[in-house]
C-alpha cells in the first residue's frame, strides 16, 4: 500500500500535478470511529504529496465540513483539482449534509474551493451545482437514500469552448433500481455552471456510476468510474463490482456504459488513471475490502494499464508493476 494512516481510513481521493510534484487529496476519517460504516459522515480532504507516485509526505488536513447550515455540513467528500487559465486552482468537492445522526438519507451538493498553491485553500460559501430535478432524482423521489449529486470531475472542452463536470447521480426516471447516470454541467469560466442533461441513459445495469473521470490515452479516450457488487441492477445483478471502464467517442459525450467492461473487482476501488514521469499510464485506488469482508482504507500502488492485444480495451497490465 503506498499511502496509508495508522490512526484514520483511507479511501476516495484524486490527484493534482503541478509539473515539480502530484499532489493527493484523500478522504480521511478516524478509525476510533469503530465502525468503518461512520466514515462518510466524518470524512475530511487531506493532502499529501509526492515525486514519483509512491512515496509520499503528508501535509495534513485543507478541507472540512462546514458550519451548521451549510451545504457540506456534515462532509467534504470526492472532487476534482484542475488550474484555471488564471492560474488559480481549483477543487471542486461533494458537500454532504446528513439529515439526522441515525439516517443514512443525506443531500449532495457541489462546492469550490480556490488556492495559489495547491496547499491553502479558500471555500465558496455556497454551491455551484445541485441536482436539477427536470432531469435528476431528487431525495425522496425514489427510495434511494439520498440525492445523489457528486464526484465531480472537470476538464476542458477539447474545442477549447469552456469546461465541462461530469458526476454521479441518478436519473428522475426509469426502473428505480437502475437508474444511475452521469450528470453534467457546463461552463465558460469555471465559477457560473448550467446543469445539463446527463451524458448516460438510465437501465445500463448500475444503481450509480462512482468517481468517473475522463482519459485520454494516446488516441483513445476512456471512460472509468466505479461500481460494487451491492449496486450492480438489471442485467447485472449478480455479477462483480469493481472499478470499470469503456470507450467513448467524445470526452463531452454521450457514453454508453452498457459495454462497460470490469477493469480490476471490488478488492480496489475509486480507480484513478495518471500518467507518471515516464509518460506511461497507471492505476490507482484504494484498497477496499480484505479476503475476510474487513474494510482496509489505505491506498494501492500505481499499478500499470495498457491497450489488451486481444480486444483493443483497457486492461490492467501484465507486467502489473509493484502493488501492496
Amino acid at each position: 500500500m503506498t499511502f496509508s494512516l495508522d490512526a484514520h481510513w483511507v479511501w476516495d481521493f484524486w490527484l493534482a500535478d503541478d509539473g515539480d510534484l502530484f499532489h493527493l487529496f484523500y478522504l480521511h476519517a478516524p478509525k476510533s470511529l469503530g465502525d468503518q460504516n461512520l466514515r462518510h459522515r466524518n470524512a475530511k480532504v487531506g493532502h499529501a504529496t509526492s515525486s514519483d507516485l509512491i512515496e509520499w509526505s503528508d501535509h495534513g488536513v485543507v478541507l472540512q465540513p462546514g458550519g451548521p447550515g451549510a451545504f457540506d455540513e456534515t462532509a467534504t467528500w470526492t472532487g476534482s483539482v484542475l488550474r484555471g487559465p488564471d492560474g488559480v486552482w481549483r477543487m471542486f468537492y461533494t458537500g454532504s449534509r446528513f439529515l439526522a445522526s441515525d439516517s443514512v438519507a443525506n443531500i449532495e451538493a457541489v462546492g469550490v474551493a480556490t488556492s495559489t498553491d495547491l496547499h491553502h485553500w479558500t471555500k465558496a460559501e455556497q454551491p455551484i451545482t445541485v441536482a436539477d430535478p427536470r432531469w435528476y432524482e431528487k431525495l425522496g423521489d425514489s427510495s434511494w437514500p439520498e440525492e445523489a449529486w457528486r464526484d465531480p470531475w472537470v476538464f476542458a472542452d477539447p474545442a477549447g469552448d469552456g469546461w465541462h463536470m461530469i458526476l454521479t447521480a441518478r436519473s428522475s426516471h426509469g426502473d428505480e433500481e437502475d437508474r444511475g447516470v452521469i450528470a453534467h454541467a457546463v461552463s465558460q469560466d469555471l465559477m457560473s455552471w448550467q446543469v445539463q442533461p446527463p451524458l448516460t441513459e438510465p437501465g445500463t445495469g448500475f444503481k450509480h456510476l462512482e468517481v468517473p473521470q475522463i482519459a485520454q490515452i494516446g488516441s483513445r479516450t476512456v471512460l472509468l468510474f466505479s461500481c460494487d457488487t451491492p449496486a450492480l441492477a438489471g442485467h447485472r445483478s449478480g455479477d462483480r463490482g469493481g472499478i470499470w471502464v469503456v470507450d467513448v467517442e467524445s470526452p463531452i459525450g454521450p457514453y454508453a456504459p452498457q459495454g462497460a467492461r470490469l477493469l480490476a473487482e471490488e478488492s480496489l476501488y475509486c480507480g484513478r488513471l495518471i500518467q507518471n514521469r515516464d509518460g506511461e499510464w497507471m492505476l490507482m485506488a484504494f484498497e477496499n475490502m480484505t479476503a475476510d469482508g474487513g474494510f482496509t482504507g489505505a491506498l494501492s500502488n500505481p499499478i500499470p494499464v495498457e491497450f489488451s492485444d486481444a480486444d483493443g480495451g483497457l486492461v490492467i497490465s501484465a507486467t502489473r508493476g509493484a502493488q501492496a
